[in-house]
């Protein structure tokens, strides 16, 4: 028997994911009574293409939804954690809730049980800090209790593929044991389990997301290098810069556009975060590149490379909302802003590029911003609050505004220049 903790994202995904390629009875749990009464009715919380039809194939057969922590963790052997460990004041990451949360099943644990956290957690706090804190309850890793670190590397828009098609596994045990098990659950997914340290593991995970927004960072920055020296076709350098042979094994090019950075994603290269565009958002790169910065400066050493991602990703932002005041210098000119999730096929706006561009036209004094996105308006204007109007569709949006900044590649948006050739457009995600 499987059991997940919190149904976020991440949780939901996992549960209804291994549900699918295991067929063991998966128990979820979560706090929060409105998500849990939306996914007893088959209805995800959250837009993700794909993982609804799964959750109405499973809820109530192999995965169901329980009241009663006590219940999920006493039929269960494997228990995955997947609750959130947001970004502190100081940047590190917040776990106390993931704390919490285990604290909160011991009390039930009656035999021995493998705890995975599948939270995103910085290097060495399975070991300094969830090994300690089962020890202070009387418990004794790899003997009368199991913890393992099973990081996730799934994208928003395409989290279902990728949990159930992965390229590789990563887990990270203290006890072979452990390590076995793991290996039983993922044995029907059919791909490479790669057997470290928990804190190698934990690495990985921060590791492929800081160097995403590396990557990102460094192509915003580029861009902004072109435009000071003016002249330069940016979406076509990119373009011909993806044409290099070196960017996939096999010597292939890569399709341009792409990642959390800018246009459409590659579905195999890691080329398409090599693309400018508004600025990584969402939750997973932001806290990430800051949590490793933070902790790798209370290790004595100076994150250079990372500091400079977190702030060229600032400043690009400000970069996109210069363009749109130099193409509408009267602060009473209606500014159209077309995309508010921070990627598309999405509705996450979690430290959306538009908020933070939104934020900076209100500040220099722009009274007249109407925001259009296919379906994360409501999701957007419940987050934010912001002083601006929302139009329902996008012909709304050019009927009202000559001026225009395209902030998510939906490719809703892709055929604007024919569809309004007057307009003044800043595409902030070089997909014209």
């Amino acid at each position: 028997m499987i059991a997940v903790i919190g149904l976020g994202f991440v949780g939901l995904t996992t549960a209804v994911g291994l549900a699918e390629k295991t067929g063991r009875k998966v128990r979820g749990y979560d706090l929060d009574a409105r998500k849990v009464a939306a996914i007893r009715g088959g209805e995800l919380p959250f837009y993700e293409e794909g993982l609804g039809d799964a959750l109405k194939r499973h809820i109530g057969g192999t995965f169901v939804v329980e009241d009663d922590l006590g219940e999920v963790i006493r039929e269960s052997e494997v228990v995955f954690f997947c609750v959130g460990t947001p970004c502190g004041e100081d940047g590190q990451a917040d776990l106390g809730i993931l704390k919490s949360a285990i604290d909160s099943c011991l009390r039930y644990v009656d035999g021995y049980k493998t705890l995975v956290i599948k939270s995103t957690v910085p290097p060495s706090t399975s070991e300094r800090v969830l090994k300690p804190l089962l020890e202070s309850r009387g418990l004794v890793v790899g003997d009368s209790i199991g913890l393992a670190s099973n990081p996730e590397f799934l994208r928003e828009g395409t989290c279902w593929q990728d949990f159930t098609e992965p390229d590789r596994v990563v887990i990270g045990c203290f006890d072979r044991k452990d390590e076995q098990r793991l290996k039983d659950v993922y044995a029907p997914f059919g791909a490479p389990v790669e057997c470290v340290s928990p804190t190698t593991a934990e690495f990985i995970k921060y590791l492929s997301n800081t160097l995403l927004a590396t990557m990102i960072s460094y192509s915003n920055e580029l861009s902004m290098i072109a435009d000071a020296i003016g002249g330069i076709d940016v979406k076509t350098a990119f373009e011909v810069l993806h044409k290099d042979r070196r960017w996939l094994p096999d010597g292939g090019g890569s399709p341009s556009g792409g990642g959390a950075g800018g246009g459409v994603l590659a579905p195999v290269a890691m080329s398409a975060y090599v693309y400018p565009g508004s600025g990584f958002g969402g939750y997973c790169l932001p806290k990430d590149t800051s949590a490793l910065a933070a902790i790798s400066e209370s290790s004595g050493c100076d994150p250079l490379v990372l500091r400079a991602a977190l702030e060229t990703n600032r400043r690009i932002k400000l970069h996109i909302a210069a363009k749109v005041e130099k193409l509408a210098p009267d602060t009473s000119t209606p500014i159209g802003i077309l995309g508010l999730s921070f990627k598309p096929n999405s509705d996450d706006v979690r430290d959306t590029p538009a908020k933070h561009l939104i934020e900076q036209l209100l500040a220099d004094g722009y009274t007249d911003i109407v925001a259009y996105d296919p379906i994360a308006t409501d999701v957007f204007k419940s987050h934010y609050g912001l002083p601006i109007r929302y139009a329902d569709t996008l012909d709304e949006v050019l009927e009202s505004c000559d001026t225009l900044a395209l902030v998510t590649a939906w490719d809703e948006f892709k055929g604007l220049k024919d569809k309004a050739p007057t307009k003044r457009i800043v595409d902030g995600r070089y997909v014209l």
